[in-house]
């Protein structure tokens, strides 16, 4: 520890536990998604994720609880990945994905047990299922190039084939001819593939289901797929795409398109000049529900839910007087896998239930279709991460966040309004351990704005002491901090930090103004919300204002590259996935060379001078904070350059710097790395901040969990 104190008073945390939180805690810890309520409302499948005590990889595996509380049960098992659990609309058995016979497939299993059956074999896996209202198909996503053969792609690589592919892939060059060719989530290049729409029959109950099913194709052709959902009727289905002939120079367009299940012609039916996503089709197939905008802000515009016409193609927004961003907007960093949180049709079409986010917490939400305010179903100081809702509409499952539990299953009485959590898989942490309680507070940014923030006072906190503190700021810019438990801003307090964390101008959950107000205006109105959030909690008389730290990764780490560079307040700083060159980050990164101009007003040709302006490298001069610099190495978001401009120069110029480089990670690395650099990015934070901060002389070496 930083300093030797006793853990004082059970106030000061959130249960009566025995021990500090520690790094190696992380791999305790069992994160839940995407939680599915089945049709009768009786029981909620929902995917459990923990890591391997032996090999330190993760683990998926479906789970059911009942609505009415209880123990739950795992439904899957065994050491790879499932997920993605999708009830048939009687409820009688589940679809999922798993990656068991090698790449993922499809595959069923009855609801009460017994033996999964494989349903595809496709060549490059098949991902996001889901059922036709008379349970006998499967619409799904698979991948694949333009003019690659369906029959080809219908049938699993032998070994033999992969061999030869990885083997092709690395000895062969890359000819580029797109804008966009790299990708974050790819870890790299993409390679020419694309997700599509495929459907394959769902056979009875047979000693070879595989050999029955026939897989078919959608949707050929050089644009991916995203969001499929049957019509009531099942002759049509829709889905969200960007079939631009050049996306690349439209790449944050959306739209919604139809295609008739038996094959033929796609249709759009938005304008091709907005983003529009999650299409939920109304119960009598009239309309479609969707979520977003036509990009009056640019990235910083708000998503809103609108009422699509499939045959005139007519758009209505439904939310025009709701100040807030539809759908999930904050982030963490105990999340793992996808949730389902687009809209829902309930009460036979007449009204919509659907997330929002606000002032750091996301809700759910109910709209009458007919008119009428929109009237916040959920309250309290957590964070729903996804959500669906049973077939009569009275019920609904989420994910379900707080400031003590990194992820639940929950269950909402629609009708009533009150939310219960269901699960208990991670009981042991307020148990066992020590955990701060993030305190919130408001003050006046820049010209008196008010801005919201929180506050986690160190573990063991004794009357007359002062403690070092540390700024969190987060990535986005626009996104949402909140009080839901963050296992990063958990350690630091239990070493010894207070933590403090804010939603600064530019952040969703305060309107549409407040997010835009970032835009063209980076480092003027966000430092100063920042330095205010410093300047208000150093008037804590636990506080000491000499021990200042910061640190934050990618927009955030931006910001205390910034920082670093104009002021000397703070003695320790964390620099994470970091931006330092506006004017290479437009040619590097994956999104670089429209989010510049979009979010900063210029390019490396019509603004050169306005990007160095505003790039951290110009002021490395006047940096004398040390600075710790992480980065991950397959980082397509915010390149390893960006880290070693800036790691070269300060060490050129005689600062005080170190750079880590993680390997085989990408921009995801503390949210949903490999488990062991997850810990070991929080050992290299914890360690820098005990340097410069703490009491303890050099490394700290933290014991294991």
């Amino acid at each position: 520890m930083s300093e030797a104190m006793e853990p004082g008073p059970v106030a000061t945390g959130t249960g009566a536990g025995a021990r500090r939180l520690t790094p190696g805690d992380l791999l305790k810890l069992a994160f839940v998604a995407d939680p599915q309520i089945s049709p009768d409302g009786a029981t909620i499948a929902y995917v459990r994720t923990v890591t391997d005590g032996e090999t330190h990889e993760y683990r998926s595996t479906i789970w059911l609880v009942p609505v009415t509380g209880g123990e739950g049960r795992p439904f899957t098992a065994g050491p790879k990945a499932d997920s993605s659990p999708r009830w048939s609309p009687g409820g009688e058995r589940l679809a999922f994905v798993s990656d068991r016979s090698g790449e993922k497939q499809l595959w069923l299993m009855e609801r009460a047990g017994g033996e999964a059956y494989q349903l595809t074999t496709m060549r490059y896996g098949a991902t996001g299922p889901v059922w036709s209202p008379d349970g006998r198909s499967l619409a799904f996503l698979s991948s694949g190039a333009p003019g690659d053969d369906a029959a080809l792609l219908s049938r699993e690589r032998t070994a033999k084939e992969k061999e030869d592919e990885e083997k092709a892939r690395k000895d062969r060059p890359v000819t580029v001819t797109r804008l966009k060719y790299k990708a974050d989530d790819s870890f790299g290049l993409l390679d020419g593939k694309y997700r599509h729409l495929w459907i394959v029959d769902v056979p009875p109950r047979s000693a070879d289901p595989i050999a029955r099913a026939r897989p078919r194709q959608l949707t050929p052709g050089a644009f991916d797929v995203a969001e499929p959902v049957w019509a009531p009727d099942g002759h049509r289905l829709a889905f969200a795409a960007n079939c631009l002939p050049d996306a690349d120079r439209h790449p944050t367009v959306q739209d919604i398109h139809l295609v008739p299940a038996a094959g033929g012609e796609t249709r759009r039916l938005t304008a091709g000049t907005g983003t529009f996503h999650a299409p939920a089709w109304s119960p009598d197939g009239s309309r479609l529900l969707c979520v977003g905008h036509h990009g009056e802000f640019g990235l910083a515009t708000l998503d809103r839910l609108w009422s699509l016409e499939p045959d005139t193609g007519l758009l209505t927004c439904l939310t025009p007087d709701l100040d807030l961003s539809v759908g999930d907007q904050a982030i963490g960093d105990v999340r793992f896998g996808a949730s389902a949180t687009g809209p829902v049709w309930v009460e036979g079409g007449s009204a919509i239930i659907f997330s929002a986010s606000r002032h750091g917490t996301t809700q759910l939400f109910r709209l009458t279709v007919a008119g009428g305010p929109v009237r916040q179903l959920t309250t309290g100081q957590h964070w729903i991460y996804g959500f669906t809702v049973d077939r009569a509409g009275g019920r609904a499952a989420v994910g379900l966040a707080t400031p003590d539990s990194p992820g639940e299953v929950g269950s909402v009485d629609l009708a009533k309004a009150s939310l219960e959590t269901l699960t208990a898989v991670n009981a042991w942490l307020p148990r066992e351990v020590w955990l701060a309680r993030p305190e919130e507070f408001w003050f006046p940014g820049a010209g008196a704005r008010p801005i919201q923030g929180w506050i986690m006072p160190p573990v063991g906190k004794a009357p007359g002491r002062r403690y070092p503190v540390v700024l969190e700021i987060h990535g986005g810019p626009h996104a949402m901090y909140g009080p839901a438990f963050f296992f990063e801003f958990q350690l630091l307090a239990a070493e010894g930090y207070g933590v403090v964390y804010t939603n600064p101008r530019g952040s969703h959950g305060y309107g549409q103004e407040f997010v835009h107000a970032v835009v063209d205006h980076y480092g003027e109105g966000d430092f100063a919300d920042l330095m205010a959030a410093v300047d208000h909690v150093t008037g804590l008389d636990w506080v000491d204002a000499a021990r200042l730290g910061v640190t934050g990764g990618s927009y955030g780490g931006y910001m205390t590259n910034w920082i670093v560079g104009h002021t000397h307040r703070f003695r320790a700083a964390v620099t994470q996935r970091s931006i330092c060159n506006w004017l290479s980050f437009y040619g590097v990164s994956d999104i670089g060379y429209y989010f510049v101009e979009r979010e900063l007003g210029a390019t490396p040709t019509s603004g050169p001078e306005r990007l160095a302006q505003l790039s951290p490298l110009s002021y490395a001069r006047d940096v004398t904070t040390p600075l710790l610099i992480l980065h991950s190495e397959q980082d397509m978001r915010c390149p390893m350059e960006q880290a070693e401009q800036l790691f070269i120069l300060l060490k050129a110029l005689g600062k005080e710097t170190e750079l880590v480089r993680f390997p085989g990670s990408n921009h995801n690395l503390s949210r949903g790395g490999r488990p062991l650099l997850r810990v070991e990015r929080l050992r290299r934070i914890i360690g820098w901040f005990h340097r410069y901060l703490g009491t303890v002389p050099g490394d700290y070496v933290l014991q294991e969990a």
